[in-house]
């Protein structure tokens, strides 16, 4: 086996090891609730693989760069193609919590404070010789650096956007490793900033599968983004109807928790079962660099249609915002979505709440629980899409339906981050999903919930669509230490706003479910996307600085006439940070 550097001499192969296995139990739940059942057992295992990288500034001259003609009517290549259920639109539903237009206020929200360019699709061109579409883009803020990554790139700058290292391609990350899976330029990226460790997490998923799919992680070895990383690889188990084969883990979503850090999954077993898995993975040894950390999967079978309008089209953990550590044994709160408009058998508006308790003991216990479903004001997440479920949103100029952009609402499931924070007595996590809030305009619904001792509750919540005829979708939601919340979104219409990103807020004390602060603008697009696989996002990123825990950092996609020109998917990226009004660093 190569090792990837002199300096990084030890690499160890673990074998999956099967460990303890205990029933948890579905209790009943809070009212509207399913009824009571067994629940899904934990499976525990070791990673397969571990070592050590070469310094990110390192692997940098290895990225493969070619130089060849571009053909810009050239498609891109669909990263992940979409697998599950799209169901049809039955006409609009009207949004119970809409709010038309922002009330007035003493104070407007505020400009971008750092606004640069982040990856783009040109990048995986230059590095790979094609591009690819949807970007996926994500990214996260530490003391001093942003890190960002997309379908299929890496890149890290600092606050003031001069970049450090890259653009790389993901697989380089992992060169060398054992499992070579880990280095195929598969995507679905997360990237996070641990700030109670002060570690970076880097990730993607591996799909050469026939048997095994992977999660490959990467954690820094030290606060330094640029600097070498512990790199681990772990299985997915057998798929759920006992075939031998195992499930592709698609849309994978990472968080982090106090001991663990946290990951769901959206399965598709190679023999057809569908469900939703949910890991956990032994933090203090990954973060230390010991090679036999741990995991925990748990498998929810959406082949149980019991089970079905619980889960979706895939379930958030909870990221922890801010220093302040949830208390201990305080489980990991996981949520999905359901809409009686779709699929999935739902019959009202709600969100579903998991919890998830694990303790690294040498004897590792876990348990999974249905916590509470909370209905919800009502909301239509079937868009009126034509010819294909993906041609939703129109864009300037685009006459042809087949190039409207895919506004995704229909996968019933909240989009990242699931933001937590520790208010003392009670805890506060912010959640948001594309909808259809008026009559063929999409909006975007946003949550606050919180948990008082372990009673869950919907704080406010909110739709935010101005009656200005603009799509707003793909969005993150988050807050600051003071309770503000802010929002960061996609735009687009078919007259004369091109695919853009724009962002608003509220203040604490504001009336309840209102974006009260108006409307910012990272960026106004110029170009439009031109390709007939009409993916777009399929997630972006709302994260808060730890610095001050005021500042908010926002990455998302849009275009301008240079990328129209490059590709029909000739994607670019932005990274800017603003404030909600009187925010003030935490002392």
């Amino acid at each position: 086996m190569r090792l990837t550097s002199t300096r990084h001499r030890s690499i160890v192969l673990l074998a999956t090891v099967g460990l303890l296995a205990t029933t948890a139990m579905i209790p009943v739940a809070a009212a509207a609730g399913p009824p009571q059942k067994s629940g899904p057992s934990p499976a525990f295992s070791n990673a397969v693989a571990f070592d050590v990288s070469p310094a990110l500034t390192d692997i940098g001259s290895w990225a493969p760069r070619r130089s060849v003609p571009s053909d810009p009517d050239q498609e891109p290549v669909d990263i992940r193609p979409d697998r599950g259920r799209t169901g049809a639109d039955r006409g609009h539903s009207p949004d119970g919590a809409r709010q038309a237009a922002a009330p007035a206020t003493a104070q407007t929200i505020g400009a971008p404070l750092a606004n640069f360019e982040g990856l783009s699709n040109q990048d995986n061109f230059n590095l790979f010789g094609f591009r690819v579409n949807p970007p996926d883009p994500v990214g996260d803020v530490g003391p001093n650096h942003y890190v960002e990554m997309v379908n299929l790139a890496v890149a890290v700058y600092d606050k003031s956007g001069n970049l450090l290292v890259g653009p790389l391609a993901i697989g380089s990350v992992w060169a060398g490793f054992p499992v070579e899976d880990c280095t195929d330029p598969s995507g679905d990226p997360i990237v996070l900033y641990d700030q109670l460790a002060d570690r970076w997490i880097l990730s993607q998923f591996t799909t050469r599968g026939l048997p095994y799919y992977y999660d490959c992680v990467a954690i820094s070895q030290t606060s330094d983004p640029t600097g070498a990383y512990y790199r681990y690889a772990f299985p997915t188990q057998e798929d759920g109807v006992g075939s031998g084969l195992y499930s592709f883990p698609d849309y994978p979503k990472y968080s982090v928790w106090k001991d663990s850090y946290v990951l769901t999954t959206r399965d598709f077993g190679d023999a057809g079962s569908y469900g939703v898995s949910v890991y956990a993975l032994e933090k203090n040894k990954m973060v230390n660099g010991q090679p036999n950390a741990r995991a925990v999967q748990f498998y929810i079978s959406g082949d149980d249609p019991a089970l079905l309008p619980l889960i979706g089209d895939g379930l958030l953990p909870a990221d922890i915002d801010g220093k302040t550590k949830p208390k201990n044994a305080t489980p990991i709160p996981i949520i999905g979505t359901q809409d009686d408009d779709a699929s999935y058998g739902a019959t009202f508006d709600a969100i579903n709440v998991w919890e998830m308790d694990v303790q690294w003991n040498a004897r590792p216990d876990a348990s999974l629980e249905f916590a509470a479903q909370l209905p919800v004001a009502p909301f239509d997440s079937m868009f009126p899409c034509a010819p294909t479920s993906r041609d939703c949103l129109p864009q300037p100029g685009i006459t042809n339906p087949t190039q409207y952009l895919d506004i995704l609402s229909y996968r019933q499931r909240p989009t990242y981050r699931f933001a937590w924070r520790n208010f003392g007595d009670y805890d506060s996590m912010i959640a948001s999903q594309s909808v259809e809030a008026a009559p063929g305009v999409a909006g975007m619904r946003w949550y606050e919930l919180r948990r008082v001792g372990g009673t869950y509750s919907v704080s406010q919540q909110g739709t935010y669509a101005p009656g200005d005829g603009v799509h707003r979708w793909m969005g993150s939601a988050a807050q600051d230490w003071q309770g503000n919340i802010a929002l960061g979104y996609s735009v687009v219409n078919g007259v004369d706003v091109f695919p853009g990103i724009r962002y608003t807020g509220r203040l604490r004390d504001d009336p309840l479910g209102q974006m009260t602060l108006g409307e910012g603008t990272i960026i106004d697009g110029t170009g439009v996307q031109r390709t007939t696989n009409s993916r777009w996002g399929d997630y972006t990123s709302l994260n808060v600085d730890p610095t001050d825990d005021c500042t908010f950092w926002y990455v998302n996609e849009y275009y301008t006439l240079d990328g129209q020109l490059s590709s029909t998917a000739g994607w670019q990226t932005r990274i800017a940070s603003f404030k909600l009004p009187g925010c003030f660093a935490k002392s």
